[in-house]
Order: C-alpha cells, then sequence, then structure tokens
C-alpha cells in the first residue's frame, strides 16, 4: 500500500464541528459533545475517503506564540478573551470538549502531536518538511495560512474545508493556487499573503495593495525578497502611490514573514503516526464512549480503520 500521511488541523476541525453538529442535549445538566462528535466523524470521513497510512492530529501548544506577537504586536489580538493577553476566546459548550477529544485520540491511538511555543500550524509545517517528499502529506485545514506548503512536486497538498466541509474539501494544488489567486506556489501564496495581509490573523499588509496586486508583484519579481529588492533599486515599474505605500510598510514587512511563514524545525520529537491497527486503550474508550454518548462516533472512526468493534 503507498505510504500517505495525513496532517489535522485540529483545532480548526473542532471549531468547526462546534458550530456545525447540532447540540443533542437534552438537558443543560448534560456535557456537551457535539465537538468530539463532529471531529471524530470527520476522521472518519477522511481517513474513508483519503486513505492515509500516517495521521496526526496536529496540536496548538501555543495558539499565539511570543515570537510572532514580538514581530506583530497585533497578532490575534481580536481572538484574545476580554480582560486577558493570553487566553484565546473560545465558546463556552466547547472548552469542557477538547479534553474529552484529547483523551478520545488517546484511546483510539492517533498521534497527538504538539510543540510548546508554537501553534499546529508549525508542527503541521515541521512534519511536512521532515515527510521530505518520502510521502505524499495531506494537510486538512479550514485556514488558508496552510497553503503555503502547497508543493506538487513533494506530494503536498491541502485538503480545505472552509466551504465544503471534509466531505467536499476543495482540493488545493498547484493549480488550485494559480486559478484562484494568480501565484505560481505555495511560498508565493506566502508571500502575496505578507503583502496583502489578513484581517483574521490581525496581519495589516501594505495599504492600498490587495490581493490581485500583491499577486501581480510576486509574478512580476519572483517574492517577497524581488519585490523588496526592486523597490530599493528604483524599479521604474514601482512607482506613484504603489511606491509610496510599500516604502511606508518597510518595518511591517520585515517583520511579517516570522509571523505569515510556519516553522519547518519546531521541536516535536520522534513521530511515528502509522494509522492504528488496534485500539490503544480500551478502558478509556469504553469510558468516554458511557460517559459521553460517543460509542457511534468510536465505531466509525474504528471500522474506517478497519479495527473489528
Amino acid at each position: 500500500m503507498t505510504e500517505r500521511l495525513m496532517l489535522l488541523d485540529s483545532a480548526s476541525l473542532y471549531f468547526r464541528a462546534f458550530y456545525g453538529v447540532p447540540d443533542r442535549r437534552r438537558t443543560p445538566q448534560e456535557p456537551p459533545t457535539n465537538a468530539v462528535r463532529g471531529f471524530l466523524d470527520m476522521i472518519a470521513t477522511l481517513v474513508t475517503t483519503h486513505a492515509p497510512t500516517h495521521l496526526v492530529a496536529c496540536w496548538d501548544n501555543d495558539w499565539r506564540p511570543a515570537f510572532r506577537v514580538a514581530a506583530i504586536p497585533t497578532y490575534k489580538t481580536h481572538r484574545l478573551a476580554s480582560g486577558s493577553d493570553a487566553v484565546e476566546d473560545t465558546p463556552e459548550d466547547l472548552v469542557p470538549q477538547v479534553p474529552v477529544i484529547r483523551d478520545a485520540l488517546q484511546a483510539l491511538g492517533i498521534a497527538r502531536v504538539g510543540a510548546d511555543g508554537y501553534e499546529a500550524d508549525d508542527v503541521i509545517g515541521t512534519l511536512t518538511h521532515l515527510a521530505g517528499g518520502r510521502m505524499p502529506v495531506d494537510v486538512v485545514t479550514g485556514d488558508r495560512d496552510l497553503f503555503q506548503l502547497v508543493d506538487d512536486a513533494a506530494g503536498v497538498r491541502v485538503l480545505y474545508t472552509a466551504r465544503g466541509g471534509v466531505r467536499d474539501a476543495d482540493v488545493v494544488t498547484q493549480d488550485f493556487l494559480q486559478a484562484k489567486y494568480a501565484v505560481a506556489t505555495g511560498a508565493a501564496y506566502a508571500d502575496m499573503a505578507t503583502l496583502r495581509g489578513d484581517s483574521s490573523d490581525g496581519l495589516p499588509g501594505v495599504q492600498g495593495i490587495g490581493e490581485k496586486t500583491a499577486a501581480t508583484l510576486i509574478a512580476r519579481y519572483g517574492d517577497l525578497a524581488g519585490v523588496r529588492r526592486a523597490l530599493a533599486e528604483g524599479d521604474p515599474q514601482l512607482k506613484g502611490a504603489q511606491r509610496t505605500r510599500l516604502e511606508a510598510a518597510s518595518d511591517y514587512l520585515d517583520a511579517a514573514p516570522t509571523v505569515v511563514q510556519v516553522a519547518r524545525d519546531a521541536p516535536v520529537g520522534d513521530v511515528d503516526g502509522v494509522l492504528p491497527g488496534a485500539v490503544a486503550d480500551p478502558v478509556l474508550m469504553s469510558r468516554l464512549a458511557a460517559d459521553f454518548g460517543l460509542a457511534g462516533s468510536f465505531n466509525r472512526v474504528m471500522a474506517a480503520f478497519g479495527i473489528d468493534g
């Protein structure tokens, strides 16, 4: 069987599950489980559809790393809980479900990997780098930031869930990037995104330069460094308001790549990730199934893995 690595942007998926899966509780005293059920059902669907041989649930050990905040202080500030400079604003009924998701992954034997001081994006970037073209990689996320990892030659694509969910995810390859954003590679997408900015992450971008202009500049000069070199050398094609805006954004453009580009060297340790061939902790699974009504979701995941119930 051809090896294939699937990397899950876990928070992206369980947030989507929380908002997309109905809350079936009959009384407020029952624990909420919609995010847990939805997350497990997503795994079952993804494994059935795409047949990975290796699966890793990548985790945000730090959702707002200090090195990114130091570079761009506005990074994700709008997601902070009221009155906090560290805690993410998370729906009240989702908070208690995250530990249950962790336990469910442990019971099933699915590798869960985080790195202190780094986001799940960085774990994904590092594991993709470590795969090094040895096996194809599917990155599952609803976050466009990870489009920067797309690399046809290395077999890296993104299954983008923001529009069609996991059942009808956009398969993001270099052809997709060219057609949708007029950039030729994942690296070019990152450079374009740096110029454009991203309000969802608190990145201002270069004032007056939107997506199309940013893509045109990257196509013309090859990459962000090429744009800045042309600016410094007085390229006559960069003139008027566009030149003024790029010059005014010099400090931002010095700092932003640190924020936009995912790490390739996060300390993830040794990661196996081979798809489980048996339940890792049947006792824990039985307890979770009983306490949270997860038997159906566990059975669907085990069926997708080819594990006898």
